[in-house]
This record gives structure tokens, sequence and C-alpha cells, in this order.
């Protein structure tokens, strides 16, 4: 993915180090938030501080590598929905994922925000766009291919509008009105082949 793909090949130990520290800082951003303890993390891990830090020199290099690996993750889903489901109900299940995504994903953002030099993450980071982009975008050509999507709907407004939905919902813990939410919007895309009220003008 992004992240991997800039730095320089690793050896096998090193590598499966990256991988540890990685794991563990996903789990614990997701019970701790942004301001979790790196040596918490180091020790969860199975390293040192010190490895930690040869790999992620500053919280920030850490929180944007969860980030990224969510971002791969969040994609990786959009291709297991489209060959375990018809189009529009891998769509839809998708933008569940990516209204769970966005939720949790705010808190690295936020973070990453704070040191200054990250401003705008998620509008500049082209990487990570154009991939959550052209997977939504796959998924969504084949639902309106198949009738479950109305066909005016664009890929950029159907993720404005999720993320939106998380932004309002921000601080509910158990996510039901998100969800509730995404539920309105998605039945307001089903096309006719998935919505009899669809086609009625």
């Amino acid at each position: 993915m992004v992240d991997t793909a800039a730095r320089r090949p690793l050896r096998a130990d090193a590598q499966r180090n990256y991988d540890r520290v990685l794991a563990a800082a996903q789990k614990a951003f997701a019970t701790h938030g942004a301001g979790a303890s790196l040596e918490e993390i180091a020790r969860r891990a199975g390293v040192g501080s010190a490895t930690l830090h040869r790999h992620f020199p500053s919280r920030a290099s850490l929180l944007r590598a969860v980030f990224r690996d969510r971002v791969e993750a969040l994609c990786a889903r959009a291709e297991e929905h489209a060959l375990a489901s018809e189009p529009g109900t891998a769509l839809f299940s998708w933008l569940r994922d990516f209204n769970a995504y966005a939720a949790a994903s705010r808190g690295l953002v936020a973070s990453l925000l704070h040191d200054g030099r990250d401003t705008g993450l998620l509008e500049e980071d082209d990487d990570c766009v154009a991939t959550i982009t052209t997977a939504a975008g796959q998924l969504l050509r084949d639902a309106q291919q198949s009738g479950a999507v109305r066909p005016h709907i664009r890929t950029e407004d159907m993720l404005t509008l999720v993320s939106a939905i998380s932004l309002a919902t921000e601080g509910q813990d158990d996510g039901t009105q998100a969800a509730r939410l995404l539920d309105i919007a998605i039945d307001g895309m089903r096309g006719a082949s998935s919505s009899p009220s669809a086609s009625t003008p």
C-alpha cells in the first residue's frame, strides 16, 4: 500500500518488527485513542522503544502508517464484497464499512492535524484519496449497471455524504444514529431493481 511502497525493503526480522508495531498500534489507538502510550505499544509488540522509534520516528509517523493501513484494509473489503454479493448489496455493505472507517479514523486525523505538518491530510494525501475513490467507484458503477443504484449518483458525492454523517454523529459511542442516517441515505440511492418506489417520480 502507500506507506510500505514509500519505504525501502526491510530485512525479514525488521519487517516482522514493523508489522508487530503497526498491529499493536492499531489496537492501542482503537482502544485508547490517538494519545495511546508509545511505550505500551512497543511492549505489546514485543520490541523495545528504540526499535519502535527506528521504524516510526514520531507519533505522527506511526499515526499516519495506521491511517494508511486502514485505507488498505477498507479497499480490500470492497473486493471481498464484490466477490461475495450482488452489486447493490456489495456497495451498501461497503458503505457501512466506510462509515465505520470514517468514525474510527477521525481521531487519528485530528491528532495529525495538531502537529501542524499534516493540515488537510484527507484532502492532500492523494494516494489514500485515490485508492478509496477507485474502490468506491468500481462498486458504484457495478451497482448502477445492475439497476440497484440510481444512475445520477457520483462517487465523490457518495463518499462526501458518508463522511458528513460520520462528522455529524461524532462522539456517539454506539454509532446507532450514524447507522440509521446511513440507512436513510442508502434508501435514497436505491435504483429501480432494488426499490419499487425508486422508479416512481
